[in-house]
């Protein structure tokens, strides 16, 4: 049995916890590796090493340490599809967006290449006599990214690609239960020539994650996950006196107008609402159609499209998605769509009804997958729990609405804000919903609106702690200080020393 361990220094350290947790295969169900979990000591110890490689990374012109992440870019695209089918295996989605996965997070080194830009800082002269005023963008130090298992190789790309050109050594924590991707990002880092100690990984539990938190070292922690856990963690920073940039659930919601062409819209939103099993921060899984003819449409345009998807091995290229990422997180979704049914809403597909015993694939049987199959309600209300809990799985609610205002209600009373859509042909209505919706990332057409590196991702209130967002400018301002300096070369005709607050 395979054991992931811990990397650093550009080497595997087993670290001296001796504690493992299964990686499963959630297409199988079956064991297919083990992970190290590093204790306190395991991770000071890391830090420690970070610390000590830092200095001599910051001291690397910008230019010079975006050449070593543009060859970092070239060896992921050629060890693509190992990275993807290693992705796929432990996480459960498909081959094709598991591929994704690491593209988007590639977007981001690609934006990363123009930290030579992005750090510069601003310069005035003369304001007063003789004197110049100057800022500069200085790296923090050592920074840590504690990331989510449904994007393994997205998000830790995201956090560490600005931090590593911005001059910080980064710590990442990736998530136990696929963390063997986020290890070969990293050993492809050195490969690429990055130094060692810049870019270390340590796998672990909440001991580890407090051990980061607690570390007077470690400066800045970017986090994406549940909400609970993203407050826990900002509120720690905030007692340490650390930078916090965490994200949190979401409740993503569509609102269909009459005016929407109807079939195009039912592809958009069972893509996004299915696609990965739903394991996605951006999945859309509410709609509120306005009007009831347009929720009848809607609906049945749905319904027809959801017998066409197929579940299967995360390596079946005829798979439109595949398993949850565990046993536990497939029950929780079938324990939210028995409350749903017993709270009265109307359940017009039941994914817990697949059966799976019967089928294999290269002769592996699925019969213990993680599998769900696509459910959609109609006729949900918002005091119900499929409605205000995120189930980060296959299941899409509609919401019924009468007017666009009462729509617009739905994603502005939620306690989520993080990613939201309309459907329409009508340029006046989105361009007012764009204005006056209160979330973070907003689609018009669009269903998963999530931006592209240049501008910055993030959402509001519950699913989102902290100002500055992932990625776009907005990550350098993060992962760095500003230094502003005010300089005057003295003169001979010094008026010597002066006791009153100086007037420029």
């Amino acid at each position: 049995m395979r054991t992931v361990y811990h990397y650093v220094n550009g080497e595997t350290f087993e670290g001296t916890s001796g504690n493992t947790q299964p990686v499963l295969n959630p297409s199988t169900g079956k064991e297919q590796a083990a992970v190290a979990l590093a204790n306190k000591a395991d991770v000071d110890s890391v830090i420690a090493e970070s610390a000590k490689a830092q200095p001599g990374w910051a001291a690397l012109n910008p230019q010079k340490r975006v050449r070593i992440i543009m060859e970092w870019i070239r060896l992921i695209h050629e060890n693509m599809d190992e990275l993807a089918t290693q992705l796929s295996l432990e996480h459960g989605k498909t081959f094709p967006d598991a591929k994704g996965d690491v593209l988007r997070g590639v977007d981001v080194l690609e934006f990363a290449l123009g930290a030579p830009h992005q750090l510069k800082g601003e310069y005035s002269s003369e304001v007063g006599t003789g004197i110049d005023t100057y800022s500069l963008r200085q790296p923090l130090g050592v920074v840590a990214g504690i990331t989510p298992f449904n994007f393994p190789a997205m998000i830790p790309l995201w956090k560490a690609g600005p931090a590593l050109a911005a001059g910080n050594a980064f710590v990442l924590k990736p998530s136990e239960r696929d963390p063997s991707v986020p290890v070969r990002l990293a050993e492809l880092f050195i490969e690429a020539g990055g130094p060692a100690g810049v870019l270390n990984v340590v796998h672990g539990g909440k001991e580890a994650v407090d051990a980061i938190l607690d570390s007077d070292t470690i400066k800045a922690v970017g986090f994406v996950g549940s909400t609970p856990i993203a407050q826990y963690i900002y509120e720690r920073c905030a007692a340490t006196g650390k930078r916090a940039q965490c994200f949190g659930g979401a409740k993503n919601h569509a609102i269909v107008l009459p005016d929407a062409d109807i079939d195009a819209t039912a592809d958009a939103i069972v893509g996004a609402a299915f696609g990965s099993a739903g394991e996605r921060c951006m999945a859309l899984s509410v709609v509120v159609p306005v009007g009831q003819d347009t929720a009848d449409r809607l609906r049945d345009a749905i319904l027809a499209k959801i017998p066409e998807l197929k579940v299967g091995h995360c390596l079946d290229p005829e798979a439109d998605y595949g398993p949850l990422v565990t046993a536990e997180a497939r029950d929780r979704v079938h324990r939210l769509i028995a409350e749903g049914v017993e709270a009265g809403a109307t359940l017009l597909a039941d994914g817990r009804e697949l059966d799976m015993s019967d089928k294999t694939f290269n002769e592996d049987s699925l019969a213990d997958g993680f599998y769900s199959g696509p459910s959609f309600f109609d006729n949900v209300t918002a005091d119900m729990s499929v409605y205000s809990e995120e189930i980060f799985g296959p299941v899409l609610v509609m919401v019924r609405a009468e007017t666009l205002e009462e729509a617009v209600s739905y994603p502005n009373d939620h306690v989520y804000g993080n990613g939201v859509a309309i459907f329409t042909q009508n340029g006046g209505a989105a361009r007012d919903f764009c204005k006056n919706v209160q979330v973070g990332m907003v689609g018009v057409n669009v269903p998963i609106p999530v931006p592209i590196a240049y501008h910055t991702f993030g959402g509001w209130k519950a699913s989102g702690f902290g100002d500055l967002n992932q990625h776009g400018p907005d990550s350098f301002r993060f992962y760095t200080k500003t230094k502003t300096v005010t300089s005057r070369w003295p003169s001979d005709d010094s008026a010597g020393p002066q006791f009153t607050m100086p007037v420029m």
